[in-house]
């Protein structure tokens, strides 16, 4: 009996240490983990779309850079010697730094521009390597987003485009496409740097003296973290801005127009499950964005003084009253 009782003891000892380890997905993103509440559900509820719960299937280990990109790759070896089964990221610098850190473990990424022309992978339907992901395509809508700008400001002349030099990724994509754009439109238009709060203050303040119709802020994960900010100097400044996700406009921001971040976060989440599950990134194509988002914040119009055509209005996928 003291020798059946003794088994029968150590039964969930052995049973629980035949369970396989539960798998871990690394995160690693160059802001702030309260920045990117929603768009964390967004990717959680993809995984569990999959099938995968944190805490109860999968675990998570976050890297944030705080908004200093150089220490991403250092976050990204991190997560390596870690030996995560699988890297997501939110941005082309994460994506980077992910593919310098490891040629072995999966990588999903969020990217603005295309990922080919990016160098992270060989084709969209075959990306071949150890990674796959989404584009959310915000360089390919920058001169839809200036159209939009100019039917809400139909006087605009002369646009000022706020860049992050620190961010030579999408930097390049909105000097390569808005330059463009703005010429065929008949627009002015003139570059100012920013990289930190301080900088942001200094060109608002700049524009004091030299008075721009209107501001194209170029996308930017630091200017996405810096969103209120931006929305208060617009405002405060009285110029009509134009922003890349809803989260602007929500914030205050006049207008929106862009891939829905949330909806982009999700299929990270669910091909970051599928991987779990035995797919490989060679054989996931790259997922381009489908929901384009316009966002219109009418009591910032109104502060502005702009009567916002009904048309727009019409077209609009959400109205902030």
């Amino acid at each position: 009996m003291t020798l059946l009782g003794g088994g029968a003891a150590a039964w969930p000892f052995a049973a629980q240490a035949q369970q396989p380890a539960m798998p871990v997905i690394g995160f690693l993103d160059p802001r702030s983990p309260h920045l990117l509440a929603t768009l964390s559900h967004g990717f959680r509820q993809g995984l569990k779309d999959t099938g995968y719960v944190e805490g109860e299937n999968v675990a998570l280990e976050y890297r944030w850079a705080n908004n200093q990109i150089d220490r991403l790759p250092a976050l990204a070896a991190e997560l390596v010697r870690r030996q995560v089964s699988v890297i997501a990221e939110s941005t082309p610098v994460a994506a980077f730094a992910a593919k310098a850190a490891t040629t072995t473990i999966p990588i999903v990424f969020v990217v603005n521009d295309d990922p080919v022309r990016l160098g992270l992978v060989a084709s969209l339907a075959r990306p071949g390597g150890n990674a796959t992901g989404i584009n959310i395509f915000a360089a390919e809508v920058m001169a839809k987003r200036l159209d939009l700008l100019r039917e809400l400001v139909p006087a605009a002349a002369r646009v000022s485009v706020l860049v992050n030099p620190a961010n030579a990724t999408s930097t390049e994509s909105t000097l390569r496409d808005v330059p463009a754009a703005a010429r065929a439109m008949g627009l002015q238009i003139k570059i100012f740097n920013a990289s930190t709060s301080r900088e942001i203050e200094a060109v608002f303040a700049g524009f004091g003296r030299e008075r721009p119709d209107a501001l194209f802020v170029g996308t930017d994960p630091y200017f996405y973290s810096r969103r209120v900010q931006l929305a208060v100097l617009a405002a405060h400044h009285a110029i009509p801005a134009t922003f890349s996700q809803r989260d602007y406009a929500e914030a205050g921001g006049l207008m929106s127009y862009g891939t829905s971040l949330t909806d982009a976060f999700r299929q990270v989440g669910v091909y970051a499950g599928r991987i779990l599950k035995g797919a490989k990134p060679p054989d996931l194509p790259v997922v381009q964005a489908s929901k384009f988002e316009l966002v219109i914040n009418l009591p910032t119009a109104r502060t502005l003084g702009l009567d916002v055509p009904p048309t727009l209005i019409a077209r609009a996928d959400e109205v902030i009253e």
